[in-house]
């Protein structure tokens, strides 16, 4: 049998300090004060309570891809603006990881930054004919052994 451990109750004090702290963060943290879908570009556009905006193109947000545009309509902002919501589509966002760059789970983002680096352009398919010219990329020196 598993016995548990009583922990102490909290005081008055410990709670009113508690929520403090949270009013503390919240007023130095960036916030979502409001949260659209832009139809005719394809993006969220999120504003910020420091008068900064975050524009975020759909597809690279993890769960928005076959989203209807009335589905991406109704996003919500949450946990006193630190979240971005769909709950119909059970995509939820914090507005710190989107502010990093952070557009879904390590898959979903390793999945994108593998299709990022399979893009072709012109510019790109000439840089690396240079450096095959150069003869390309140098090989790797074998490990040393002690």
């Amino acid at each position: 049998m598993k016995t548990t451990k009583r922990r102490r109750p909290l005081t008055n004090a410990e709670i009113d300090a508690a929520y403090r702290r949270y009013d503390e963060m919240l007023a130095r943290e960036p916030l979502a004060t409001e949260v659209r879908y832009l139809p005719k570009r394809d993006v969220v556009l999120v504003e910020m309570n420091n008068g900064a905006s975050l524009i975020i193109p759909r597809r690279l947000m993890q769960g928005l891809n076959d989203a209807t545009p009335a589905q991406m309509r109704r996003a919500c902002i949450l946990g006193d603006g630190t979240i971005l919501s769909w709950p119909e589509l059970d995509a939820d966002f914090t507005v710190m990881s989107l502010l990093q760059g952070v557009y879904g789970g390590r898959h979903w983002m390793s999945e994108l930054a593998r299709h990022g680096g399979a893009a072709k352009s012109e510019a790109k398919t000439k840089a690396a004919r240079l450096n095959g010219a150069k003869g390309g990329r140098p090989r790797k020196a074998p490990a040393r052994r002690r």
